[in-house]
């Protein structure tokens, strides 16, 4: 006898009313109980999973406004230059896709429903779904405010099921509860896991474990691997590697030296071999605003006025999230798209607008008069927790007074709006704040 544990059965389930599946109906391929064709087969060896809301903002839309249901909604930007956030699956069968100029999607679905994204609201809803996932697990990294991966490795007797069937009940009672779907991928490591998410959607549940794995990758294009884009995707044709099983049928070493650096993690994804683990204490980065203009702007005041305007925005975000900045990045983009970025760090740590502002505006002042900008934004960086921000300092004394008077426009604003309040500069008579 070689010692090794037999291989798991998988264990078959209905997505739908969760009911243990029989050989008869696997056979058949429906639920005795309620007919659904949604079957799961996976081993419980499988616990690394990755949950992608389905056409998350949109979702949220056609939830609240049961009348957009069986429309196309697109929510993003408008005009010329305003860009598709995401959009519905309806919206998708006529080609619109996120990232998309808003003009060529309603060019392409004229008949499209474009509406303004909504963050707060759509912050709330994510916080409730991420609060779900922690019920399943400790372990959940998010990516984005949309998706997260969850390694869900000896939770069985918490969740009393194993990975697959504690997934399905997750999805369904975010569906039911919450009102938007999501789609899941599980598998026994991170890119797997986030390759089957993709496979079904929207709610989709796809497991792809290691017996399969090297077969389910081969016929696939080399762009489904992580971190190969568009032009390593042609890169790699040009070197006769179009799927990722060309890839296989290299050795490592062979694909090290075809490739060069990365050549060793590509062939190594290829085999479906995937060693990152789910880390749960990913923090932001950096908190941002910014804004592309309907016309290139080289207006100095108005530059200044909108610049202000996202330091409003972005203390806000900060607040919220109980994080001070210690650093302020200027963003800017020429009407030629080159991106131009400037930052100082080192700073004492903040929430407050005002002090974000004055360290932006003095990097936008260092920047040639006259020329003309289609994107401004400012971001905040060096992360800190809040309770370090705005203390008292030796040049400028005691903050207390500027503190209680951002803190009173902050209430004024979650309660009656973000235009209740307006700072002098970002005064536009008849104009309102820029946007």
């Amino acid at each position: 006898m070689s010692g090794r544990p037999a291989p798991a059965v998988p264990a078959i389930f209905c997505r739908d009313c969760l009911a243990d599946i029989d050989d008869q109906s696997a056979a058949a391929g429906r639920c005795r109980r309620c007919g659904s064709p949604r079957l799961i087969a996976a081993d419980a060896g499988l616990t690394i999973a990755h949950v992608d809301c389905d056409a998350f903002y949109a979702a949220i839309e056609k939830r609240d406004r049961p009348d957009l249901v069986d429309k196309p909604v697109i929510v993003g930007g408008g005009g010329r230059r305003g860009v598709v956030a995401t959009c519905c699956y309806v919206a998708r069968t006529f080609g619109v896709r996120s990232a998309m100029p808003t003009g060529r999607a309603l060019r392409l679905c004229p008949q499209a429903i474009v509406l303004p994204p909504d963050m707060a609201k759509y912050a709330r809803v994510s916080r409730d779904i991420r609060e779900r996932m922690q019920k399943l697990t400790p372990l959940v990294e998010p990516l984005s405010i949309d998706e997260a991966f969850l390694d869900l490795t000896g939770c069985e007797g918490v969740n009393g099921a194993p990975a697959a069937l504690a997934l399905a009940r997750f999805a369904r009672e975010v569906e039911r509860e919450i009102g938007v779907t999501v789609s899941v991928g599980l598998s026994y490591c991170k890119f797997l896991a986030k390759l089957a998410s993709d496979l079904d959607k929207p709610r989709g549940f796809s497991v792809i474990g290691r017996a399969e794995a090297r077969a389910v990758l081969a016929p696939m294009s080399v762009g489904r691997l992580w971190g190969v884009g568009k032009v390593a995707e042609a890169r790699l044709g040009r070197l006769g590697l179009t799927t990722i099983g060309d890839l296989q049928a290299l050795d490592e070493k062979t694909a090290a030296a075809r490739l060069g650096d990365d050549g060793r993690r590509l062939w190594r994804l290829a085999q479906g071999i995937d060693a990152r683990r789910v880390t749960p204490d990913r923090e932001a980065k950096s908190v941002s605003s910014e804004t592309t203009f309907e016309i290139d702007v080289a207006d100095r005041d108005e530059l200044t006025r909108t610049l202000l305007s996202h330091c409003d925005r972005v203390a806000a975000r900060l607040r919220k999230s109980g994080l001070a900045a210690g650093a302020v990045t200027l963003k800017l983009r020429t009407p030629d798209f080159r991106l131009h970025s400037r930052s100082r760090s080192g700073l004492d740590s903040t929430q407050m607008a005002p002090r974000l502002f004055a360290v932006a505006r003095a990097l936008l002042e260092a920047e040639p008069v006259g020329q003309a900008y289609r994107l401004i934004g400012v971001a905040a960086g060096d992360l800190a927790p809040a309770a370090e921000a705005d203390g008292a300092d030796l040049l400028e004394g005691d903050r207390s007074r500027e503190k209680a008077r951002e803190a009173a426009i902050a209430t004024l604003r979650d309660r009656f709006g973000a235009a209740a309040v307006q700072r002098g500069l970002s005064y536009r008579p008849g104009g309102g704040r820029p946007r």
